[in-house]
């Protein structure tokens, strides 16, 4: 046996010994030094930190100097399903990946804001990188959202700002809630900024950064969140294992267990039975990690929000506000503002030291979520896409404008309630404003909304033009305008007054002293009488070739008159029966504008009219029969000259108030005769440059009164007079009585669609051009003065929006003048020219032999014996 080994042995054993030793030793020695000199790896530390957060910071702040911002207006109709809001959310989270390899991972983020700050209800803008530009840019919503390359929004300093950073708060692997897409899942988002004035500074924004986080980020949290279950497994099972040895001992030392060993024998045999613990649970992964437990469309989310006034407590309220509509998301997860609260006081992004981390991330774009704010897309859908069909939007200061007295840029349209209770009276603009039409039943306000507009725009210097059949308007209208300055303005041509004393204005359909062209003033009569008597080339051609041929005659002779400078003895529409009855005073009419006539005209006169039977004049005769029958009438169109004129009143900004009397076969043609009249005169604005045509504004109440006179004359309005600067407001109890043309035109080209209430039949079809939303039910039970209006501003379409229909007491308070009325009544007569009923009736019934007079003197020499031979002469 080799006696060496065992100290070769234990050699080995004591420098293995002496190595540890050693080791042990150098440890000692190194932690010394660390105790002593701990400043120097410390500070080695905090430098290499340093210098990599300063790297990491330049880096990030070049790759947020290269973001790119859209922002996406959606249609009234946008209506997206699950599905296209679920693809916009993997394009936004793909997007958020489209950075250069060296970007930092908190710029590597797609950033959903939503503001409110007056200037619309809520704009939707989507910020990310350049890079994924090309991908953000073709979204699966398709047209009904126009997306636009957006510029950076700089805002003004606010006197009063706070912030708020949300978190995800209770059962953080639970889903919020499922929201459904109707109504709108932002419509509580909206409602917090419906009362938001854009003239106190008021501003709310919220931010979404959405970010696909590393695998490791996404293992790392799961690991947590298992080693949570586990740790409370065992805390429960620890404290079963407690209960159950506390209920065990409890019943050993209770009085009936002692009753019952004692009973049995066996107290004495042994102690205490043994207990035995219960034994952990297995942790269920699906429970322990929610909906961390799938890889599928998870990202990370950082959600702030920023309210700001230049008025102390309200951007304080408005945060209130924006949390509350935030709980509508709640469910086991919920958002809640992060921080601590401490009394009154909350120490979050408002106070240090949250608040400069908070001004970076706002500034930079940067996304650097808290460790719980992890989701599926799914639970975004409402913040995924902008604001829907279902999302009731606000009415804001900058939709439509304020109404003040004297703007001659704005037209009233009513009453606005908003959302905090504050009314103002809103209007539109004068120059897009083109067609109005206003619906509903009798004494609901559609004619006091008429005149609010119409009088406003009178005291803003526009002129203007209303025809009531009824005249019921003018006396309501009076107070209001008698203004000396609005006085030279003002004509009243009223046929509705009775008795002798009466006094009419007068008008000559064929006079020729305002320098009218002879062929417009012919078409204008022969195409009033034709509408008004149901005339056309197929029913009635024999009697439209009569008259234009016997106006083309009497035009000619008046402006043969007005030539020789002798406009007193222009022949009226009541010469038609002279002329085809009258062989004299044919011949000499005849004679008289041979040169004046075109020779087709002459030779029907000469070959067709000889071979006309007796019976053929009727047709023609018998309307002016009846306006001759009529003293009114009769006054009115039998003057040589007449005051009024449409065109005059349109270049000269004049204020018109036309009252035809009644609506009877006789009425209807004195009806058809103004309309076309009017027609005429604005398209002779032609001979206007564009730039240089007055705007005009025309009132028609009782729409079915005045189209049952001249339904394709008042269809022509409103498809041409926005060309001359001529403008249309019409008003009607039932838009399905008027006829085809009429409303057809009326509809299609209105800026302005209003209905107070009425029966649901009637109203059903205004609602059915708003989408029937608001419902006919909705507007059928609306109060007197209520009205639904849809408005053109700036080119969008606004509403329908309930408004309150202006009443002239109120909002024209300060302009009424009524010690003034009688004043006005007298000079908007004289202007108009307005003489006694006798008097004017006297001039007609003698204004024949005043024109044979003329003819006489003009006739040439030789050519008074010629006659026209007829059988009945």
């Amino acid at each position: 046996m080799d006696t060496a080994a065992p100290y070769l042995n234990r050699d080995a054993g004591q420098a293995a010994s002496g190595q540890v030793f050693g080791l042990l030793a150098t440890v000692l020695d190194i932690a010394n030094w660390l105790a002593e000199h701990w400043y120097l790896p410390v500070g080695a530390a905090l430098v290499a930190w340093g210098l990599g957060e300063a790297v990491v910071g330049r880096l990030a702040l070049k790759a947020s100097a290269e973001r790119m911002a859209l922002e996406l207006t959606p249609s009234r109709h946008f209506d997206p399903g699950l599905e296209e809001i679920f693809r916009r959310g993997v394009q936004l989270a793909r997007a958020s990946t489209s950075m250069p390899w060296w970007a930092p991972r908190r710029t590597k983020t797609v950033q959903i804001r939503l503001r409110a700050d007056g200037s619309s209800p809520l704009r939707y803008r989507i910020e990310g990188p350049a890079g994924g530009e090309r991908l953000l840019s073709i979204t699966p919503f398709g047209p009904n959202v126009t997306l636009r390359k957006a510029a950076p929004i700089v805002d003004k300093p606010r006197t009063h700002v706070v912030r708020a950073e949300f978190i995800l708060r209770g059962k953080t692997i639970a889903p919020l809630r499922e929201v459904p897409l109707d109504p709108d899942p932002l419509q509580p988002l909206v409602d917090a900024v419906c009362d938001l004035r854009a003239d106190l500074g008021d501003l709310a924004e919220v931010r979404v950064d959405i970010q696909r986080a590393p695998k490791w980020a996404l293992r790392s949290r799961r690991m947590q969140l298992m080693q949570a279950a586990r740790r409370s497994e065992r805390r429960e099972t620890q404290r079963a294992s407690r209960a159950a040895r506390r209920d065990a001992a409890a019943i050993e030392d209770s009085l009936s267990w002692q009753f019952q060993q004692l009973l049995s024998g066996r107290h004495a045999a042994g102690g205490r039975r043994l207990v035995m613990p219960p034994l952990p649970r297995r942790v269920d992964l699906a429970e322990a990690l929610g909906k961390l437990a799938d890889d599928d469309q998870l990202v990370r989310v950082q959600l702030l929000v920023t309210c700001a006034s230049n008025v102390e407590g309200r951007a304080e309220a408005r945060l209130g506000q924006m949390q509350a509509a935030l709980d509508v998301f709640g469910g086991r997860a919920r958002w809640a503002m992060r921080g601590l609260r401490i009394g009154p006081w909350r120490l979050g992004a408002d106070h240090w030291p949250s608040r400069q981390a908070f001004e970076r991330r706002w500034t930079h774009g940067y996304c650097q979520p808290p460790r719980a704010n992890w989701m599926r897309l799914e639970e975004l859908t409402g913040l995924l896409k902008p604001p829907t069909k279902h999302c009731r939007l606000p009415l804001l200061a900058g939709d439509l404008p304020t109404f003040t007295v004297g703007d001659p840029e704005l037209l009233l349209q009513g009453l606005y309630r908003g959302p905090d209770g504050r009314e103002r009276l809103v209007a539109t603009y004068a120059a897009e404003t083109l067609f109005e039409c206003a619906v509903g039943k009798a004494g609901g306000g559609k004619t006091e909304r008429a005149l609010a507009q119409a009088i406003g725009w009178a005291h803003a210097g526009g002129g203007l033009m209303v025809i009531d059949p009824h005249r019921d308007s003018w006396p309501r209208a009076v107070p209001f305008l008698a203004h000396d300055h609005l006085m030279e303005r003002i004509a009243l041509v009223d046929l509705n007054a009775p008795g002798p004393a009466a006094q009419l204005s007068a008008w000559n359909p064929l006079a020729m002293h305002q320098g009218q062209a002879p062929h417009e003033v012919v078409e204008a009569v022969v195409d009033a009488f034709a509408a008004a008597l149901g005339w056309d080339d197929t029913a009635a051609p024999r009697a439209i070739t009569i008259f234009t041929a016997a106006l083309a005659v009497l035009v000619a002779v008046n402006e043969a008159a007005c030539q020789a400078s002798r406009p007193e003895d222009q022949t009226t529409l009541f010469h038609v029966r002279a002329l085809l009855t009258d062989p004299g005073f044919r011949a000499a009419a005849l004679a008289a504008v041979t040169g004046r006539l075109d020779e087709e005209t002459r030779a029907w006169w000469h070959t067709v009219f000889p071979t006309l039977p007796a019976d053929a004049f009727a047709i023609v005769l018998n309307p002016l029969a009846r306006l001759a029958a009529n003293p009114a009438t009769r006054a009115f169109l039998g003057q040589p000259v007449g005051v009024y004129n449409s065109r005059a009143a349109m270049d000269h900004r004049m204020i018109v108030w036309v009252c035809p009397a009644g609506n009877g076969p006789t009425d209807r043609l004195l009806t058809a005769l103004l309309a076309r009249d009017l027609l005429r005169a604005v398209r002779s604005r032609r001979d206007t440059p564009e730039d240089q045509r007055v705007p005009f504004r025309l009132y028609f109440d009782e729409l079915i009164t005045l189209t049952g006179a001249a339904p394709e004359t008042i269809a022509s309005m409103f498809e041409d007079f926005r060309k001359y600067r001529v403008t249309v407001h019409g008003m009607t109890q039932l838009l399905a009585r008027l006829p085809a043309p009429v409303r057809l035109s009326l509809t299609q080209n209105a800026s302005t669609l209003a209905s107070t209430a009425g029966s649901k039949t009637a109203i059903a079809a205004i609602t059915a051009e708003w989408g029937d939303s608001p419902s006919p039910h909705e507007v059928a039970v609306l109060d007197r003065f209520e009205h639904y209006v849809s408005l053109t501003v700036r080119g969008r379409r606004i509403g329908p929006v309930r408004i309150t229909g202006p009443h002239l007491d109120e909002v024209f308070a300060d302009q009424a003048r009524p010690g003034q009325v009688t004043a006005l009544e007298r000079a908007a007569r004289t202007t108009a020219g307005a003489l006694p009923l006798d008097q004017l009736t006297a001039r007609a019934a003698g204004q024949l032999h005043r024109v044979n007079s003329f003819l006489a003197q003009h006739t040439p020499a030789g050519t008074t014996a010629v006659r026209l031979q007829k059988g009945y002469q």
